[in-house]
């Protein structure tokens, strides 16, 4: 099984709205002015920097120097042997779009520590007349990430849902066999799927799928739970992206022409990643305890799986974008 390897401004007041009733003029709140597709990395930067400036925040990032070497090379500075594969890691998509959604924490161990991600397009959306152009944006939207993509099949899996698992059909074992089969062929050091209550069925349903499969695949590796239609009871890992990898998100998150068309939700998406701060912050930390200062930021469950079975969660955690992504910690079960 083969893996493979798209000005805005923050802008002033522009308008001012008149309450009749008393003659005063109200001033209308400052904007920020979405800016229309396709833009390249800088606009996208420089549109994202309105959103700190919103949040009364500096711009966060990496240093510039931070990192000397390409991404290529980083894993052997980690002190791995020469020609030693780098870890990978398997983002487990129920859509495609899912990838630039919870894709922080992928593109940073790609970015900071050499990592492979590849993103697994379990389905490619319900809507078979759409199929093909989903492919092709979702093609688009892993370049701009640089990570792999692989299929399951050349129209995405079928029936993918709580109620498939629960009758154990024979295409939901078949597919569950499949997905065992590339996890034992690639054995990813992370996969990333959604929690068991992520909201819609089908993001239920590849939880149920991706799970069954690692039992089937005695997997030893550790699991990142993401969120996104409903948030999780229990994250332990908080990932903040800086102005640059944020924005890069969004970029690839605009890839997905057709689907933004209908509903332009990649504007939304810094919206989301600050209220994954605010909430984040508080239930890794502590109630009442100070959260850090993140501006945008992508909430996951860490657990260790060995032999195909949940083992224990990892310690809660916080990774600033300012700092290279520590891997040994962040997947370490000993923070002491």
């Amino acid at each position: 099984m083969s893996l493979r390897s798209a000005s805005p401004s923050f802008s002033p007041p522009a308008s001012t709205a008149e309450d009749h009733s008393d003659a005063r003029r109200v001033e209308a709140p400052a904007r920020i002015h979405a800016p229309a597709h396709p833009l390249t990395a800088d606009e996208w930067t420089a549109w994202l920097a309105g959103w700190f400036t919103l949040l009364g925040l500096p711009p966060r990032d990496l240093a510039n120097d931070a990192l000397s070497s390409p991404p290529s090379a980083r894993w052997q500075e980690a002190g791995e042997a020469p020609g030693a594969e780098p870890p990978l890691a398997m983002v487990f998509a129920p859509h495609p779009d899912d990838e630039c959604i919870v894709g922080a924490l992928p593109l940073r161990l790609r970015q900071e520590a050499g990592w492979r991600v590849c993103n697994v397009a379990v389905t490619l959306g319900s809507r078979e007349d759409r199929r093909a152009q989903r492919w092709d944006e979702l093609q688009a939207a892993c370049e701009v990430l640089a990570f792999d993509l692989h299929r399951m099949t050349e129209s995405g899996f079928e029936q993918i849902k709580p109620e498939s698992a629960d009758a154990q059909t024979p295409l939901w074992q078949s597919q569950v066999r499949e997905t065992a089969a590339l996890l034992a062929a690639h054995r990813p050091a992370l996969v990333l799927l959604p929690h068991a209550g992520d909201g819609i069925p089908t993001h239920i349903g590849v939880h149920r799928l991706v799970t069954e499969a690692l039992q089937q695949a005695r997997l030893t590796t550790v699991v990142a739970q993401t969120e996104f239609w409903a948030t999780q009871a229990a994250p332990n890992c908080l990932i903040e992206t800086g102005l640059r990898d944020t924005a890069r998100l969004v970029q690839a998150l605009a890839c997905h022409v057709g689907e933004i068309e209908r509903n332009p939700y990649h504007r939304r998406l810094p919206a989301w990643m600050a209220d994954n701060v605010r909430r984040g912050g508080e239930l890794l930390a502590g109630p009442g305890q100070t959260p850090p200062p993140f501006g945008f930021g992508t909430l996951y469950r860490l657990t260790r799986w060995e032999a195909g079975q949940a083992s224990h969660d990892l310690p809660p955690t916080f990774s600033s974008c300012e700092q290279p992504l520590a891997v040994s910690t962040l997947f370490s079960s000993d923070r002491s």
